[in-house]
């Protein structure tokens, strides 16, 4: 089947159709040489001209794919295709969906369960916590966890579910020889390997704005189910949920404070029907028939053990807190409040948020 989808890219170059009209003709065409048992009226509705027509038809009769293998094997990838097996059966359903998918590493993952898990490029330190947490427990519940490389949350969820027997996969808004961004390298390399890169778009293809929305609708078209970790009102990660709504598919959607701005976009979901999610059983009953490993919760955190930490942990809540209210509340001077805060932030407690400190686990 490798072979196949590369006779399909060696047709889309150089047919050089309208990625609709390309999608088209591979909907009613199982190889490139059915093209030309087409009728010539549909060859001109297509924009199929004769020289392009002939072109491949040379091209079809050499021994090898020429410039394709070069390219692919240079850029240690390879293509698919949508007459393939392993081409995500559930991709398929969009109403748009790419004819052909670039990827690097595990093709086999694209036969598993797939679960899209997204959020903000900038979370709070608990998002980022929850985004890894959840994740890993999802690829021991038996879902590939997919997500797209991006900062933040996207991330995290990819580190978390890349040690489970799931692994990951990232669909990429840049073509799968290049990493975007560059200071997601070692995870990007770590992923090329242990899990799975994807794009729709050519090798070379720089990070362009207009492509990332392109990019989401893969990455929930291709899952049963979104979860949203953190996200504001306007956000990429709403981009997606939106996309899944539309898709059909189930959205998940971690709650958070009223205070928070990166989880307005979460309560503002549940409040259009999303699923509120406080543990992984509230993902893994809906989609009980599809899980081949029981389900394991994310793993909480323990509470900090010195004593006088502990004064200050528990004088802090999940929403902000000023200097003066934490004064207040834990009945300690300021200098020695801001020092066990300082400890508190080092090991992974707290963190400042919005001008305040709050727990962060």
């Amino acid at each position: 089947m490798e072979i196949l989808a590369r006779r399909w890219l060696q047709a889309q170059q150089i047919l050089a159709l309208a990625p609709a009209n390309f999608r088209h003709v591979m909907t009613i065409c199982e190889t490139p040489q059915s093209i030309f048992e087409l009728p010539k009226a549909m060859h001109e509705h297509l924009g199929i001209s004769s020289s392009r027509r002939h072109r491949l038809q040379k091209q079809l009769l050499a021994p090898d794919h020429g410039a394709v293998d070069d390219t692919l094997n240079s850029a240690n990838a390879d293509v698919l295709c949508m007459h393939d097996d392993d081409y995500p059966a559930l991709l398929k359903e969009i109403h748009d969906p790419p004819p052909l998918l670039y990827y690097r590493g595990r093709r086999e993952l694209l036969s598993q369960v797939l679960f899209a898990v997204v959020g903000s490029r900038r979370p709070s330190r608990m998002g980022r916590a929850d985004a890894q947490a959840f994740a890993g427990a999802l690829g021991q519940a038996g879902f590939t966890v997919v997500s797209g490389l991006a900062l933040g949350v996207d991330a995290a969820a990819h580190m978390g579910a890349i040690a489970s027997p799931a692994s990951t996969v990232a669909v990429l808004g840049t073509g799968v020889d290049h990493c975007y961004p560059r200071s997601n390298a070692a995870l990007y390399q770590q992923i090329g390997i242990e899990g799975l890169l994807l794009s729709e778009l050519p090798l070379g293809s720089p990070p362009l704005r207009h492509q990332f929305p392109r990019r989401n609708r893969l990455i929930s078209g291709m899952s049963l189910g979104v979860l949203v970790v953190e996200a504001a009102r306007h956000s990429g990660s709403l981009i997606t949920a939106r996309q899944a709504l539309e898709q059909n598919r189930e959205v998940f959607a971690i709650p958070g404070s009223i205070h928070n701005p990166a989880s307005r976009g979460c309560n503002a979901l549940i409040k259009q029907g999303a699923k509120l999610v406080e543990t992984l059983a509230d993902i893994v009953e809906e989609f009980s028939a599809w899980t081949s490993v029981a389900a394991a919760e994310p793993a909480a955190g323990k509470h900090p053990g010195p004593c006088l930490h502990s004064q200050v942990y528990d004088a802090l809540g999940y929403e902000p807190l000023s200097l003066d209210e934490l004064v207040q509340h834990s009945g300690l001077g300021v200098t020695e409040l801001l020092a066990d805060l300082s400890d508190l932030e080092v090991e992974g407690w707290v963190e400042q948020l919005h001008g305040g400190w709050q727990r962060c686990r």
